[in-house]
């Protein structure tokens, strides 16, 4: 079974397929394997609205069954911003750098540091159907970034439990991030819906 993951993000397209290698029977493919695909735009006001958009735009382009990912980082003290602008928080050209800059002059004076991440995982089918998992994992904003294996805003997530950024612990972050744990729920479900 071929499944296109709809993302431009090299590094979710890794994440995913190194989380996905265990799936019997699935291949994952990606713009990596030469297949173009139109820009989707993000317009929905949650994380399930664009995740559902995008899989289910690039699965009726491609023919193929898709999945595609929305995700971003919640901040209680923000009122759960920069949420699903987390990728343009620092505006339309907007880089990890830039965001995480505006992220932490945004919050320097702010002691409540709580704050998790958010992944809605959708497969979409190219007859219009869609199937949507929620994954979260809770952390605090540190001051400073820490650890160089991470991507966005990574650096600046700690997560108490193994007393690291996320960026810090890559192999880890496969097994218990917000993606990881969306993926999880898919896999479970994954041969009920392609015989659905």
């Amino acid at each position: 079974m071929k499944i296109f993951l709809a993302t431009g993000n090299k590094h979710k397209i890794d994440e995913i397929k190194a989380i996905f290698a265990n799936v019997k029977d699935v291949e994952i493919l990606s713009i990596k394997d030469g297949i173009d695909i139109p820009e989707v735009v993000e317009d929905g006001d949650t994380f399930e609205a664009n995740s559902a958009k995008k899989a289910l735009e690039i699965a009726k382009f491609t023919g193929m069954i898709t999945i595609a990912d929305d995700s971003g980082l919640c901040v209680d003290a923000l009122g759960g911003a920069p949420g699903v602008y987390s990728a343009r928080y620092s505006g339309e050209n907007a880089t990890d750098e830039s965001n995480n800059a505006k992220l932490m002059e945004v919050m320097k004076d702010e002691k409540n540091r709580k704050c998790h991440f958010v992944s809605v995982i959708t497969l979409g089918k190219p007859d219009g159907r869609a199937y949507s998992f929620r994954g979260e994992i809770e952390g605090e904003l540190l001051y400073e970034p820490k650890g160089k294996d991470g991507f966005g805003y990574d650096p600046y997530f700690y997560v108490t439990e193994y007393g690291k950024s996320l960026a810090e612990i890559p192999k880890i972050k496969n097994k218990i991030s917000h993606r990881a744990n969306a993926l999880k729920k898919l896999a479970k479900e994954l041969s009920k819906i392609l015989v659905d």
